[in-house]
């Protein structure tokens, strides 16, 4: 039996980092001392103590990226488990979630009221207030800081002022904005706010849930005392010392986000010359700095990640959270966009180390892929 040898490209460039971004340097290394610690955060011996010290480092950490308290910090398995707890923590109220929500939102509140999209890819505050009005019963309202497949900002602040005028909750999923803008909760005026280390630059499986203080939550999982009763289970201290550094590295690093913001401008103008009739989604809205979702026409979405990743560029078709499937998104169903161009859409996503080199590695390959299908076409 011979055994087959696949060919590594000569280059790779990685432009997913909204699936996930490469774990930062001092992530890594917190990681690896609290390795070292052979305590339990809820023992009372001095071992216990180290590694309590350690998680309480890294909630205020954690805290400062979006301007909260350290108690109100509550860890968990990552942002999934975060987005649960917050939208079952209120049984007793009904939910609204905006149309383009994060499938860990859409999958946990299946009967939930969804608030129309604008074809920009914002959230319609207009829809949700006649929600609101419409029916006066306790009300959560979850909406998302950006967009995770166009990068659209959501007019977050408006909406909860919007909610609470109808005495709703309000949540947000920060996990795509958080270290990529700067964040305040009580600015943004937000009762439950949802992070996740990994997006940032610290580990996998590892996240939390912000609760405003003086709320109480219904908690997931019922056990031990751990997290003030929040979320029980033995805390995850490797992790969470991971998310503490990459937290302190992600404010110190928010002014590098606009030379990310210019690399994307570059990479959509190059990318449109090549093909004037892609359609850039959401380019009408005010994105994050390093997102574009983009459709080359004719060629589904699937088709354009293998082919741009056996070049060696890195990218995906949607949300990268499905187990590998590529399926039409529903993000861009909710904006209107037409079925063959959702068919046609990629997401390009830049990190803080993103490099020019990188972006004409992306616009090389976009543009011999588009050459090859005009010339298939023919």
């Amino acid at each position: 039996m011979t055994s087959k040898v696949v060919s590594v490209p000569a280059r790779l460039s990685y432009l997913d980092w909204n699936a996930t971004a490469p774990v930062r340097p001092e992530a890594a290394a917190a990681v690896a001392r609290a390795l070292t610690l052979g305590g339990n955060p809820s023992s009372v011996h001095r071992a216990g103590r180290a590694a309590r010290r350690l998680v309480e480092a890294a909630r205020a950490e954690v805290a400062a990226l979006v301007g909260a308290q350290a108690e109100d910090v509550v860890f968990t398995s990552g942002g999934t488990e975060a987005n649960t707890l917050a939208l079952q923590a209120f049984p007793d109220r009904r939910l609204l979630i905006s149309a383009i929500e994060h499938d860990s939102v859409m999958a946990n509140a299946p009967q939930a009221v969804r608030i129309p999209a604008t074809r920009d890819g914002r959230a319609d505050l207009a829809a949700l207030e006649r929600l609101l009005v419409a029916d006066r019963r306790p009300a959560l309202v979850s909406l998302m800081f950006a967009n995770n497949e166009t990068g659209a900002v959501q007019p977050v602040a408006d909406g909860a002022r919007l909610a609470h005028a109808h005495g709703a909750l309000f949540h947000c999923d920060a996990i795509q904005g958080a270290g990529r803008q700067p964040i305040d909760i009580r600015r943004l005026g937000c009762d439950l706010l949802t992070l996740s280390a990994h997006k940032l630059g610290g580990p996998m499986g590892v996240g939390a849930l912000i609760v405003a203080s003086g709320l109480d939550i219904v908690p997931l999982i019922h056990g031990g005392g751990q997290e003030r009763g929040r979320r029980a289970g033995t805390e995850n201290l490797p992790g969470i010392a991971g998310f503490g550094a990459a937290a302190l590295a992600a404010v110190a690093g928010l002014a590098a986000w606009p030379n990310v913001a210019a690399l994307r401008e570059q990479a959509e103008s190059r990318l449109l010359a090549i093909t004037p009739d892609a359609v850039i989604h959401a380019a009408a809205a005010t994105r994050l700095p390093n997102t574009i979702c983009i459709s080359m026409p004719g060629v589904p979405a699937a088709t354009q990640v293998m082919a741009l990743d056996l070049a060696g560029v890195m990218v995906s078709a949607g949300a990268a959270c499905s187990s590998g499937k590529v399926r039409r998104s529903h993000v861009l169903d909710a904006m209107g966009v037409r079925e063959r161009e959702a068919e046609c859409a990629i997401r390009v996503s830049l990190g803080w180390n993103t490099t020019a080199t990188e972006i004409d590695h992306l616009v090389e390959a976009w543009g011999a892929l588009y050459a090859r299908t005009r010339a298939s076409a023919a």
